[in-house]
């Protein structure tokens, strides 16, 4: 094998090795790589593709449960819903491609998510998406972060609504750690049947390999070796490691797989995400134990006079690697060229464990298949979690004087904060009901899609709190899953199951690892108490630019199971006269709510540095839970809500909202404090393990006899075109519904037009 070009330490830096790591690529090989050997090491090694500093971590997680059909390893995890039903889903992030070219970066993100759920034979019915920017109004970025807003809501509008999947729901999150390491983290879910789910694997030796789909060009080359890195002040130079989607042809391969795979000629099945021909080649030998050769001067290129090197390392997009059934590859590839797509026999699978690339007629690359692969490095990087114990705070909560007295304007302040304010301007630009499956549409506490031909219907929601797990990073995580199941149980869904994305700073810093290894162990533990095992997701390092990084954001995404699709909850009130509940109890856990920083003006590093945020009762949470699932399923409630963000002024304001009638229904509360809990503290707290209901008057006694022995408060009635809060007999807010209404439906575009 001949190298043309001198591999020296400036070449070997520039692909991310460390000195020991190229060291033990010298030992593998037993010579200097070629250059394309080397760009195959760095991808597979790359932190984006090998996990090798969260892979210690990772295997803590519980992966398995009586619905699990396919646990994390493959493109998508799988569980079973039923009836020979299964739903395959994951959550991917897309933050480095999106933060240097907003548009492609996050419309890209969600291409990717798309293949990777119907690389398992599943058709995806819906799609999610979690983003966080830094302020729109900062002073410094403002205009930035309201363009790479902009751009990414644009990106995921244009791929999704061209492509056919309902986006259905997700989560729109500002703060100012986020100025120059925004997240795009997408989610898609699809629907197969049990007997009809693919893998990824190169099985069976003499079966010939394929490359399907679209053309391969130079985008993308080192993608996710720039994912493994942190920015600097160049960052936008790497603009060309950004890929280039084009979902109108993402759209024919879905249909080209689909009947591929319904035809029985495919044996296995990989997506050319990250690190393109180069990991999907590799995995599949991987997975299946077996050895690849391929001939890249067949692969169908839109440039010219592209090298292996750069042909193994594209990440041009709408790309399949298909192992076909020996013998059958004709079959596979008229399938292709019906849908006027590219499907070309460029290599096959072999006995033993290597990966052979030739490239006319040179071979180019010959490396041990597990070498990049299961041995790839694998870290215990150092922990320290001294800076996230608070000793001595400087300030208290009850200390801070508020921007106002008045807690009507302050109700009115959350209403319109940027968390806080509804998040139309960003969903509207999505199509929601595409393939008319979306039973409940984006705003609500967790999206709803039917399954067509069944009773049945799958809820979805993302949710993270960044804030919450840079001050405690374990009480976080709980935090974190528990809302997320909260969520799925106000829309009378049962959690089912979990997919993540861990954004996290560089693993280099000890700090940051640590809190790495408590919000693992946080996750853990909550989603064992939930009984919704992690099937899929996505870590994501070095989400830092000049050495200031992003909290410790987990984004949780969890899926939930509706049995009958009447028996689904909205969160509006829905009737004149109906009785408003609190199922559960308010504590004082105002420390580091979104009022704490609206309303007092503290930033995120000082609600951090008080270092207090709520604390979970699980047992508590999964009783409240439960009990508001049985109210479901006796078909006894008429609306839920949790009230997280804002606490519990808020998510009365936002029941009266969500009206279904089209007109305003007020509430008329009346609260009483028993606790002593601060005013502030009863209204805008954010105490976990609370759902706010509504209900027939007549089912007042079913209902009490159900909840039992768990904190249980009527707290008034829908009634009027007002919102009424008192407190012990006295009124603390009076506000017309339509007012408060109209200054939430429009304060994010009031923000964007500045």
């Amino acid at each position: 094998m001949t190298n043309e070009i001198k591999i020296t330490p400036e070449i070997v830096a520039q692909h991310g090795f460390t000195t020991e790591e190229y060291k033990k690529v010298l030992e593998i090989m037993q010579r200097e790589p070629s250059m394309t050997e080397l760009g195959i090491f760095s991808v597979m090694w790359s932190e984006h593709c090998s996990y090798k500093s969260s892979r210690v971590h990772l295997g803590r997680l519980p992966t398995t449960g009586e619905r699990v059909i396919v646990p994390p390893g493959e493109n998508a995890g799988v569980v079973d819903i039923g009836d020979d039903w299964c739903v395959a889903f994951k959550v991917e992030s897309h933050n480095h491609p999106s933060f240097i070219e907003p548009f492609q970066g996050a419309a890209t993100g969600v291409g990717g998510i798309l293949r990777d759920v119907f690389t398992m034979g599943a058709r995806p019915i819906a799609l999610m998406n979690s983003l966080r920017f830094g302020h729109l109004d900062d002073k410094r970025h403002g205009k930035r972060n309201q363009s790479i807003l902009k751009g990414c809501v644009d990106g995921i509008a244009h791929y999704g609504n061209c492509f056919g999947t309902a986006t259905v729901g997700g989560e729109v999150v500002f703060d100012e750690a986020y100025n120059l390491n925004p997240l795009v983290n997408a989610f898609a879910l699809g629907i197969v049947r049990k007997d009809q789910i693919f893998f990824g694997k190169a099985e069976g030796v003499g079966n010939p390999i394929l490359y399907v789909g679209a053309k391969t060009g130079r985008d993308g080359i080192h993608g996710a070796t720039m994912a493994s890195a942190e920015f600097d002040e160049e960052a936008l130079e790497k603009r060309p490691t950004v890929q280039v989607g084009d979902p109108f042809l993402e759209k024919l391969l879905l249909e080209a797989c689909l009947e591929a795979m319904r035809s029985g000629a495919i044996a296995g099945i990989q997506d050319m995400g990250a690190a393109g021909l180069t990991s999907s080649s590799v995995e599949m030998a991987s997975r299946a134990g077996t050895g690849l050769e391929l001939d890249l001067t067949l692969v169908p290129q839109r440039e010219t006079g592209m090298t292996a090197y750069e042909m193994m390392l594209s990440e041009s997009q709408e790309r399949m690697l298909i192992v076909a059934r020996s013998g059958r590859e004709k079959q596979v590839v008229d399938i292709f060229k019906k849908w006027d797509l590219d499907a070309v026999v460029i290599g096959k699978v072999v006995e033993g464990h290597h990966l052979k690339v030739y490239h006319n007629g040179v071979l180019e690359a010959e490396i041990p298949v597990d070498t990049v692969t299961d041995t790839a490095p694998k870290y215990s990087r150092p922990m320290d979690g001294t800076k996230f114990k608070v000793q001595n705070s400087k300030f208290k909560i009850e200390d801070q004087k508020p921007k106002t007295e008045n807690l009507r304007d302050a109700l009115k302040m959350l209403l319109t904060s940027p968390n806080i304010c509804s998040k139309r301007w960003v969903y509207e630009q999505y199509d929601t009901m595409v393939r008319t499956n979306t039973a409940i549409l984006p705003g609500a506490d967790a999206a709803v899609v039917r399954v067509k031909e069944t009773r049945r219907a799958i809820s979805m929601c993302l949710d993270g709190n960044g804030k919450f797990a840079a001050i405690n990073p374990r009480m976080g995580a709980k935090l974190i899953v528990a809302e997320s199941a909260r969520n799925n149980v106000c829309v009378g869904a049962r959690p089912i199951a979990v997919t993540n994305c861990l954004n996290f700073a560089s693993p280099e810093r000890p700090e940051v690892m640590w809190s790495f290894s408590e919000v693992v162990d946080g996750i853990s533990e909550a989603c064992r108490a939930f009984e919704t095992p992690i099937i899929s997701g996505n870590v994501s390092f070095y989400n830092e630019t000049d050495g200031r990084g992003i909290l410790p954001t987990p984004t949780i995404g969890m899926v939930g199971l509706i049995e009958d699709v009447r028996k689904i909850i909205t969160q509006g009130f829905k009737n004149e006269g109906d009785i408003i509940a609190l199922l559960g109890e308010t504590k004082d856990d105002l420390a580091a709510s979104e009022y704490a920083q609206t309303i007092l003006g503290l930033t995120t590093d000082e609600l951090i540095e008080n270092g207090i945020v709520p604390e979970l009762d699980l047992d508590l949470e999964v009783t409240v839970q439960q009990i508001l699932l049985k109210l479901a399923e006796n078909l006894l409630i008429n609306s839920a809500h949790d009230p997280a963000d804002g606490g519990l002024a808020v998510a009365i304001a936002e029941q009266c909202f969500s009206s279904l009638n089209n007109r305003a229904n007020g509430a008329e509360i009346e609260l009483s404090n028993n606790d002593n809990l601060s005013t502030e503290s009863l209204l805008f707290g954010e105490t976990p393990s609370r759902i706010v209901v509504s209900f027939a008057p007549e089912n007042t006694e079913k209902i009490k006899e159900i909840v039992g022995d768990c904190p249980f408060e009527i707290i008034g009635k829908v009634s009027g075109a007002n919102l009424n809060i008192k407190i012990n007999g006295t009124e603390k807010i009076s506000a017309s519904i339509a007012g408060l209404e109209n200054s939430w439906k429009t304060s994010l575009e009031k923000q964007l037009e500045h």
